[in-house]
């Protein structure tokens, strides 16, 4: 075990709704190869609009029906407040005790200043209707949410969810570490206190890649992107180089004290799995 890894360090993965039974049961492998490092939870992502709302509900409850802690992602974009508190009931019914609150993409036409919710919204209705019954993570952008309009205004947001009732935070992923030590520092300065754990993008395909982070606003380094794009058709090569990227850059974090790390999957294992073996976290205790 990576011995600076503390015995309440968190690992959690992330996967989407599979949309056919086939992607169902190529889940539950991915699964099964997952539980070899003892993930804390698994969380399962909620579609635009919440248009895979009951794929969400599904894949929980095949989760949960396998004995694993598992956690819904739960957005507000384009939910009413009953809706939403219907899903709460349900979860709870299940079993369920972690939420990941999440704004979520807008509905169709409708900008950011005339929505009028958001996650704080979400996380405030959450705590009226359930209580202290759910753990709840929110998503906090160490590198700025590229809606923002300032560094300062995105820790003041992140800093009303956690008053609405954020239990932790999970952060949008990122490739260079002082993006993450800049931003832990800011958090302090604020008074914010509650636990930021780490989103790690495993690398296993330039495009994607790229797109994933224009979309979302996570930088790519110059010298990774080069390194990427020289790559990019020599797939075993990209792979074998992103897990290289990826555990250097999780080591420095570890050695800097972060108290977990949460992997967006994309629904596959052999990445998440060789970076974590790489670090040790598949002998860690639980």
């Amino acid at each position: 075990m990576n011995d600076k890894v503390t015995p309440d360090f968190r690992l959690s993965c992330e996967f989407f709704a599979p949309r056919t039974q086939q992607g169902m049961q190529t889940l539950e492998r991915v699964v099964k190869r997952l539980e070899e490092l003892s993930p804390d939870f698994y969380s399962c992502t909620y579609g635009a609009g919440g248009s895979t709302r009951d794929g969400t509900h599904e894949t929980i409850s095949r989760l949960m029906g396998l004995g694993l802690q598992a956690a819904p992602h739960l957005s507000i974009g384009g939910d009413s407040k009953e809706v939403v508190c219907t899903l709460l009931d349900d979860y709870r019914t299940m079993g369920v005790r972690r939420i990941v609150a999440l704004r979520g993409d807008l509905p169709s036409g409708i900008g950011t200043a005339r929505f009028g919710h958001n996650a704080e919204s979400l996380v405030a209705w959450i705590r009226e209707h359930s209580g202290q019954h759910f753990a709840l993570e929110v998503a906090t952008y160490p590198e700025t949410h590229p809606d923002a309009q300032s560094p300062a205004d995105d820790i003041a947001f992140f800093q009303r969810k956690i008053t609405a009732g954020a239990s932790s935070a999970i952060t949008q992923y990122f490739y260079n570490p002082h993006a993450y030590y800049d931003f832990a520092e800011r958090c302090a300065k604020a008074g914010i206190t509650i636990p930021l754990h780490v989103g790690i993008m495993p690398i296993t395909n330039f495009e994607g890649i790229v797109r994933f982070s224009k979309n979302c606003g996570a930088d790519i380094p110059r010298w990774l992107f080069k390194r990427l794009e020289s790559l990019q058709d020599d797939h075993k090569g990209l792979r074998q180089f992103g897990v290289e990227v990826l555990t250097r850059l999780c080591e420095e974090l570890i050695s800097f004290g972060i108290p977990g790390l949460h992997f967006y999957t994309l629904n596959r294992w052999g990445a998440t799995l060789a970076i974590c073996k790489n670090l040790g976290l598949d002998q860690r205790d639980r």
